[in-house]
């Protein structure tokens, strides 16, 4: 969430800051958030005032009676009670006005980066990278959908999918599970130099989906356990996020780099006849994610590289590509900066989002109490405590990408060609046939 202090030293910042959202509404939000840390302030002067007043009213009690003046202690003892009831009111209405202040907090997105690109939707994304590896003209067999080509080969079967867990399940079989799972392998080993594998719970508790801010604003998104008061993770990025919440780092061991494969399950709410074919879109799919805790100083560097991770993994595939960064307008709830790679399916013919790499600032560390712990030049501690920033992105997400390479290697006779760096985790396989 965003810095509460920041409400009372510099709303105008604030204000003009997310007005770049392009949402009237959330400045409302913030508006009315003010007004109610002011209210808790005043609350809380207000207590110490009366508490003040109860601790003199105690020691004028004490002398009256010690001076034998008894009515004038009951009185002063009646006006003691009824202070004792105000500071009692106040504390109800200080635990009310906090309650909302939080819960408004948890749903005001994060200020965007002053760099980041000005912009109302994603029309107005600018491309910064590419396109690279784009044709000018595609060949009519690679103009083929790949669900309708993943049909031909066998390979994907999600008239059984629904049939097993209904609409928007994906099957891959034979060679295509062992495309989607070589994908992940590849993404994994492309990482392991800079980032420790980490094998997270794919069943994640409130607090960790709050941590992120897929909770509660985007609850419907989500699938709920509700009898043991748990979630399926909508991505690994949750679980690595509160790896260290609640915990104080020390800024000599960031920054930590994590990386995880795990399934990522999506109700996808309202989305129900768009893009649902093939692999496009679905409730489940694997994905490696990338992850990092770091200083504010270390943050813009680590922002580059994991963009350069994501874009080399498509590059090292040979796929058509583009990076984009995303406008204000369209940015994700947490999110500060974000670039997206895409790349180009010539079956769908469009851009298919693969990767989104982004930098949360300090917003996920304040929900998650995530701290870090500074050094002077001379390796002294310095006095307090700040939140971490972290940063996560999309190593390899399967399906657009398994999608992508059954459209732009599919060769005439209707077999697909396997990117070379595929091989390794193929079984020997280097074309994909029918049977």
């Amino acid at each position: 969430m965003i810095d509460q202090r920041l409400l009372r030293t510099d709303l105008d910042a604030v204000t003009a800051a997310l007005s770049r959202r392009h949402r009237p509404a959330i400045i409302d939000d913030v508006r009315h958030a003010a007004r109610l840390d002011e209210r808790l302030l005043a609350i809380a002067r207000e207590r110490d005032d009366i508490r003040a007043r109860i601790n003199l009213l105690s020691k004028e009690v004490g002398s009256l009676r010690r001076d034998g003046r008894v009515d004038d202690a009951e009185a002063l003892q009646t006006e003691s009670r009824e202070l004792g009831a105000s500071e009692k009111a106040l504390a109800g209405e200080h635990e009310e006005v906090s309650a909302a202040l939080d819960e408004l907090l948890l749903g005001i997105p994060n200020m965007p980066h002053p760099d980041a690109p000005d912009g109302a939707s994603d029309d107005d994304n600018p491309v910064v990278i590419g396109p690279i590896g784009l044709l000018n003209e595609y060949p009519e067999h690679q103009r083929v959908p790949h669900w309708e080509a993943a049909d031909e080969l066998g390979i994907l079967d999600n008239e059984r999918a629904a049939k097993i867990s209904g609409a928007m399940f994906t099957m891959q079989r034979g060679a295509g599970a062992t495309l989607a799972r070589a994908l992940c392998q590849y993404g994994l080993d492309l990482n392991a130099d800079a980032h420790e594998e980490v094998r997270v719970p794919s069943l994640v508790s409130t607090a960790t989906l709050t941590a992120t801010g897929q909770l509660p604003k985007f609850a419907d998104d989500a699938y709920a356990i509700e009898r043991d008061d748990l979630w399926a993770s909508p991505t690994a990025e949750a679980p690595l996020t509160s790896v260290y919440a609640q915990e104080t780092l020390d800024d000599t061991e960031l920054p930590i780099r994590l990386m995880a494969y795990s399934a990522s399950f999506r109700r996808e709410a309202g989305s129900a006849g768009r893009d649902t074919r093939g692999m496009l879109r679905s409730h489940e799919f694997d994905k490696v994610e990338m992850m990092a805790y770091t200083t504010s100083e270390q943050a813009p560097d680590l922002l580059d590289d994991m963009v350069a991770r994501a874009e080399m993994a498509i590059a090292g595939l040979g796929l058509p590509y583009r990076v984009i960064e995303i406008c204000t307008g369209d940015m994700g709830q947490s999110h500060h900066r974000t670039y997206d790679v895409e790349v180009y399916a010539p079956g769908a013919d469009a851009w298919l989002e693969v990767s989104s790499v982004s930098w949360l600032g300090a917003y996920q560390a304040r929900r998650a109490g995530i701290r870090v712990k500074r050094h002077d030049e001379d390796g002294k501690p310095v006095k307090g405590t700040e939140f971490a920033h972290t940063l996560n992105g999309s190593a390899l997400a399967v399906p657009r990408v398994w999608a992508a390479i059954v459209e732009n290697f599919r060769n005439e006779d209707g077999s697909v060609t396997v990117p070379e760096v595929l091989h390794p985790y193929m079984r020997g396989l280097t074309v994909i046939r029918s049977e």
